[in-house]
């Protein structure tokens, strides 16, 4: 069965994106802030000349309306058939040891989170046998109770792993924190 990783990420457009980060740092910081680059390290190193194998398994869709919980269920729902990890794009600490052991936690676990240290979440991942359990209802988004809202939420059935804690970019203190070391 294929895995699947889900980059969950808002279009970057000066003074819509990040809106407690702007409050302190400016909309053009937050703008510089949210241009990632996606690189994807290939080997054998001439395989990387054949980009375009690369564009035809990646696929980009919108996120839809409703709230972050609306539009994240719907990502985790829709991907093909197989087990699902959703990342935010506001995470420098993030590896692929943590995408792969989130995927490892899914073998034994219906649903996976990777803690934020501002009481959210920076992953999501869900097994989706034989279904995708109900999520994200009655969250307060963007406050500290973010990932207990949404434990409490789950059917007691459900069972969760979870991976390393680490610090999502929401507002000026982590950005501070990370700015220095990533160049952003």
């Amino acid at each position: 069965m294929r895995r699947h990783l889900v980059l969950f990420v808002r279009a970057p457009h000066l003074g819509r994106g990040k809106r407690r980060l702007a409050q302190d740092i400016g909309d053009l910081a937050t703008l510089r802030f949210e241009r990632w680059r996606l690189h994807i390290a290939v080997t054998p190193d001439k395989a990387r000349g054949h980009a375009r194998h690369w564009r035809r398994g990646v696929d980009v869709t919108g996120q839809g309306e409703g709230d972050l919980g609306v539009r994240m269920r719907r990502a985790l729902a829709t991907c093909p058939q197989g087990p699902v990890v959703l990342v935010g794009g506001d995470i420098p600490a993030l590896t692929a040891r943590h995408v792969a052991t989130a995927f490892h936690q899914l073998g034994g676990c219906e649903l996976v989170f990777g803690p934020a240290e501002d009481g959210g979440f920076w992953l999501v991942g869900a097994r989706r046998r034989p279904r995708l359990p109900p999520l994200f209802n009655k969250v307060r988004w963007s406050s500290p109770q973010a990932l207990s809202d949404t434990l409490a939420g789950l059917p007691r059935r459900v069972t969760v792993g979870f991976v390393d804690r680490l610090e999502d970019i929401d507002d000026v203190e982590a950005y501070r924190r990370f700015a220095p070391r990533r160049g952003f």
